[in-house]
């Protein structure tokens, strides 16, 4: 964990979500080793509910190791790669063809040679990271961790288009040099719920113990500091050229930006149970020590505040992403994927998200010489992710958000699984322990709903259930597992919405069925505009409904080719 030691949250956690039901592994880890779960949201309807997990971080990343020990047949090598090795000539861009150069494996800088048919790049923020505290430069993925330099310019001469991003950090603080009484506390949920499936199919209950988060704000006498300061910032100074996350922005930028606010909220969150590190969640910074060092004992409560690390910020190379397909493979080499940061996205869970994606499609192309999964956009929200990277490319880091995704009431965090675990369980990375929690499950829903009858269905979609009261009047509500009752709830009292929904989906499926050959020549196309050409022959969309939410393209752009795809059928 580079950054926050938190895992979820808005969107994010729904993203977990659906990497458990395929069948991954991070929703087991934080649930082995969360010390403060929340679902965030609880005030608006549940396409919008997020679960957030604070983490153990330590504890996090040996649980994340402990878990992939368990996997037959894998082998973890340490070791820096230096070159990727392809064979074959260049494809032609315009003609969307992976069939020419291909990947025959990796050299490390130690010499080693690792022949293999499949990539799968997740450089995070170490290809050329440089990290910068006021004036201070240091070559560095992460403090302490030293910069992945060769692979930047091995991508290059494979012909893959570079950019550079920034990203930022806050300040750790000694937790004991902290006067919490002048912070809000903020506890988890009294009855948490866990990440993964496997874990919500049984009785479960944190294993570690659990914490409290706390609350306060910057103030006028913080922003006037940072304000004095912006000619030392790096990102005002001039030293830093790439873009941030603008969701996600450091508090000299905040203060720039949102010059009426007089206050920024501001987490204290501690960073494991037998650490002394404290998180500021809030106020990511690149502003030099010395100014750092004011602004956080300007904070009611922090006035003698120990400082184990300054914040930085840090630059990193990336991959434009319309050099790569929905399967997360590069048009220009077959075998070569790209997941996480270097697509340009932020944040552990988009990362999680495509590398799941990107490891299917691996295997799949290693085995089979075919990379064909494909998550829809009514399908989940790595659907979205993926499908926006590829036509939308991003001028910023990516993070994911509710807003983003038209068909949120459909892609809750309570329904991954009934969405994502028969395609998990199809691909072969849904085990018999999870499918037949699963299938219980629904059966047990099944037979909830029609025990309930007309009478109990009537009493859920009232604005607020008052259990007790239904199972007064419905005697069998008192055996329902609440678990199994809060999904009833959600189901009936959205029933309407949802059904519409589906119609929505329906109706945009035509768009998604009729794919696009890949080698389709747009330049042959009658009657398409040359700005559509362009452009699609630059993002060699998968399908017509793909094609559709690329910029720039018009419906009328559809119909011609449409038409075309039509004739040539």
């Amino acid at each position: 964990m580079s950054c926050n030691p938190a895992i979820g949250g808005l969107a994010k956690g729904q993203m977990v979500r659906e990497v458990d039901a395929l069948g991954g592994l991070m929703g087991i880890a934080i649930d082995n080793t969360g010390i403060q779960f929340r679902m965030l949201n609880r005030s608006k309807g549940p396409a919008v509910w997020g679960p957030r997990a604070q983490a153990d971080k330590a504890r996090y990343a040996r649980e994340v190791q402990r878990l992939l020990a368990t996997c037959p047949n894998l082998r973890i090598l340490p070791g820096e790669v230096a070159e990727i090795a392809v064979e074959g000539t260049e494809a032609r861009r315009h003609e969307g063809t992976k069939g020419v150069q291909r990947i025959t494996g990796v050299a490390l800088a130690d010499g080693t040679r690792i022949d293999c048919r499949a990539i799968v790049v997740t450089t995070g923020t170490f290809l050329r990271g440089l990290m910068h505290t006021g004036q201070s430069k240091t070559e560095g993925g992460r403090i302490g961790e030293p910069a992945a330099k060769g692979l930047s310019a091995c991508l290059a001469r494979l012909g893959l288009e570079l950019g550079r991003l920034k990203t930022g950090t806050p300040p750790r603080l000694h937790r004991d040099s902290i006067d919490y009484s002048a912070f809000t506390e903020q506890p988890g949920d009294l009855d948490p719920a866990p990440f993964s499936y496997l874990n919500e199919y049984r009785a479960w209950r944190p294993p570690l113990t659990q914490v409290s988060c706390w609350l306060s704000s910057t103030n006028p006498a913080v922003h006037q500091v940072i304000r004095a300061n912006l000619h030392r910032a790096p990102m005002y100074s001039g030293q830093i050229q790439s873009t941030g996350p603008r969701y996600c922005p450091s508090i000299e930028d905040k203060v720039v930006r949102f010059a009426d606010k007089t206050a920024h909220q501001l987490f204290l969150e501690p960073e494991g149970l037998d650490t002394v590190e404290i998180y500021c969640n809030g106020i990511p910074t690149s502003l030099p020590a010395d100014v750092q060092d004011r602004m956080v004992r300007l904070i009611p409560g922090l006035e003698r505040a120990q400082v184990l690390q300054w914040g930085y910020a840090v630059e990193y190379d990336m991959v434009w992403p319309t050099q790569i397909d929905s399967t997360l493979q590069t048009k220009r080499i077959a075998g070569l994927f790209l997941a996480g940061q270097i697509n340009g996205t932020s944040g552990y869970e988009e990362a999680a998200g495509q590398g799941i994606v990107a490891g299917i499609n691996a295997a799949r192309y290693a085995r089979d010489g075919h990379a064909d999964f494909v998550l829809r956009r009514d399908q989940a929200y790595i659907g979205v992710l993926i499908d926006d990277l590829v036509t939308k490319p991003p001028t910023e880091p990516y993070r994911m958000f509710t807003s983003r995704a038209e068909h949120r009431l459909h892609l809750r965090s309570d329904n991954a699984d009934e969405r994502l675990t028969p395609v998990g369980r199809q691909l072969g990375l849904v085990d018999d322990e999870r499918w037949a929690g699963f299938q219980h499950r629904q059966a047990a829903l099944r037979a909830a709903m029609d025990l309930l009858g007309n009478a109990g269905v009537e009493q859920l979609r009232r604005p607020q259930v008052d259990w007790p009261a239904l199972a007064r009047a419905v005697p069998i509500a008192a055996e329902i597992d609440p678990a199994i009752g809060r999904l009833l709830e959600i189901r009936v009292k959205y029933e309407g919405y949802i059904a519409r929904q589906q119609r929505q989906i329906q109706r945009l499926m035509q768009l998604e069925n009729l794919l696009i050959p890949p080698s389709l020549d747009y330049s042959r196309v009658v009657g398409l505009r040359n700005e559509a050409r362009q452009k699609l022959s630059r993002f060699s969309p998968r399908s017509l409904g793909q094609a559709l939410r690329i910029s720039g393209i018009t419906p009328a752009d559809i119909t011609v080719l449409a038409i075309h795809l039509d004739s040539r059928r």
